[in-house]
């Protein structure tokens, strides 16, 4: 399992294609492969593709207004927000996805839900007991919300493990409903991990990579690095689908 889930999505997506084409190539002496790994390369690395991609994978749930959200039992962000701690720094070190904490903030200030829950990811570069769930709590309570209204869960290692979690904690405090915030290209296999735990969400995803309004201009049709990385996300993303119905 832990195969399938963390080692072959390294040889499905274009950094895999790539090396095993170069492989093939020099094993077989043909030159056949080279080209279609640079086929590959250039593809995967242009935001012509990168940008279609991250936006069709975030289509599939899009952005709703606060003012049109439900309120529920509780405001739920998925980890994955804070870089390594800087030592001498007092300004938190926000990673790209930092619209899910403010999200959060926002929905409950808006009177969306009574209580605001972060997961208890673990920060390895940190050697301790601390979450990254708990420093957002602290770093919340600076930004004007009550520490009782603010909650943690276990510790937790990937999605579904923060499906199970918040499935516990609703069942303890007895809440029916949460609002999840998580990234636009993360949302629907989130939405699936919290299905199948049994937690009744409304949605509510947050940081889009993709602008649909945007032309096509020349740019878009050479190499860079983000969008490689907008490639890599979004066949990920939907590995991960696919690996969770298939094996989960």
């Amino acid at each position: 399992m832990l195969f399938l889930n963390k080692l072959l999505p390294v040889f499905v997506l274009p950094v895999g294609w790539v090396a095993l084409l170069i492989l093939f190539a020099m094993w077989k002496k043909k030159r056949w492969p080279l080209v279609a790994a640079l086929v590959v390369l250039y593809l995967s690395s242009i935001p012509l593709v990168g940008s279609r991609l991250i936006g069709w994978v975030e289509s599939r749930n899009p952005a709703v207004p606060v003012a049109q959200v439900e309120p529920a039992d509780a405001v739920v962000v998925l980890g994955g927000i804070l870089g390594p701690r800087v030592e001498g720094s007092s300004v938190p070190n926000f990673l790209d996805t930092s619209e899910r904490f403010d999200a959060g903030v926002i929905l409950l200030q808006a009177g969306k839900a009574r209580t605001l829950v972060f997961t208890g990811a673990r920060m390895s570069w940190r050697d301790t007991a601390a979450t990254e769930g708990d420093e957002l709590k602290r770093i919340a309570e600076t930004r004007g919300v009550p520490a009782e209204r603010i909650l943690v869960t276990r510790q937790v290692g990937n999605t579904a493990d923060e499906a199970a979690a918040v499935a516990a904690l609703m069942k303890s405090h007895g809440w029916r409903r949460i609002i999840l915030v998580t990234t636009g290209w993360h949302m629907a296999r989130a939405a699936h991990q919290f299905q199948r735990a049994g937690v009744d969400c409304t949605l509510f995803p947050v940081d889009f990579r993709h602008d649909p309004a945007r032309a096509v201009i020349a740019i878009d049709f050479l190499p860079r690095g983000e969008a490689w990385q907008q490639t890599e996300t979004a066949l990920r993303e939907c590995y991960g689908r696919l690996f969770y119905r298939l094996f989960r």
